[in-house]
């Protein structure tokens, strides 16, 4: 971003705080697409996903004032996404996490075979894969392979062990490379 983008921004961002509603409609509609982008990627349905991008964003106006323009305002942004879409899942109470002593186990030959099928789908056919994982895996592969999470870090914003966040993980990208190779089979036979 440029100088005179950043000082646009900046105006922007004094406006929202100063409750100015057309500066306010335009900080979303400049960050309405990839937003939405991350809290798809943690929801079951668009219609979730809507529900935890306006959270998100009352979220973002409440709390802009706090922004100190120490790093990007989209970061600062997407990681209330995140957050929003983390607390959604805590408190949801139909989500179970795997045990850390259940069978997580994976051959280490299936893990790396794992890249190679993803690296021969294009970004849309990994998205839709990962959308049909369980909203527990779906949490966990988002935050430790998308958002760049340590389980440690997991662990303490789901209120898991850091063993669950691993076989959570595991068991994340087992699903995933059954998902994508079920795809990959139905291309084949046709």
């Amino acid at each position: 971003m440029d100088l005179a983008d950043q000082d646009i921004l900046h105006d922007i961002v004094k406006k929202c705080v100063n409750g100015d509603r057309k500066a306010q409609k335009e900080l979303y509609k400049k960050y309405y697409s990839k937003m939405m982008n991350v809290c798809y990627r943690y929801s079951k349905n668009s219609a979730d996903a809507e529900d935890l991008l306006q959270d998100g964003f009352v979220k973002v106006f409440t709390n802009l004032s706090r922004y100190d323009f120490n790093g990007s305002l989209e970061g600062w942004i997407r990681r209330i996404m995140v957050n929003t879409a983390i607390d959604f899942y805590r408190k949801n109470k139909n989500i179970y996490f795997v045990d850390e002593e259940g069978d997580y186990t994976l051959e280490t030959s299936k893990v790396e075979s794992a890249d190679q099928i993803y690296s021969q789908f294009g970004v849309d056919i990994i998205m839709a894969a990962i959308q049909e994982l369980s909203p527990v895996y779906k949490t966990v592969f988002n935050m430790y392979v998308i958002d760049g999470y340590k389980h440690k870090e997991i662990a303490e914003q789901l209120d898991i062990s850091e063993g669950t966040s691993k076989s959570n993980l595991a068991k994340a990208k087992n699903n995933l490379r059954e998902i994508l190779n079920n795809i990959e089979k139905i291309h084949y036979d046709e």
